[in-house]
């Protein structure tokens, strides 16, 4: 997946943590750089940091900026 097209969107990923936990989030996306995307999560208000090649699904949320 090409994440970098989602810089400055609003999307919901389904995330699996490094226990294997699965959890969905909505995030604004702020950058992609060596395999991480770094974002501010919505739910928590907080900046977070996501391994790319644990994102399972992204999808765009319409009229949030979505690329």
């Amino acid at each position: 997946m090409k994440f970098e097209r989602y810089v400055g969107s609003t999307v919901e990923i389904i995330y699996m943590d490094r226990n294997k936990r699965i959890s969905q989030r909505r995030i604004t996306v702020v950058s992609v750089q060596d395999g991480r995307l770094r974002a501010h999560c919505l739910a928590q208000q907080a900046p977070r940091l996501f391994r790319i090649d644990s994102i399972l699904a992204v999808h765009a949320v319409p009229g949030r900026g979505a690329g």
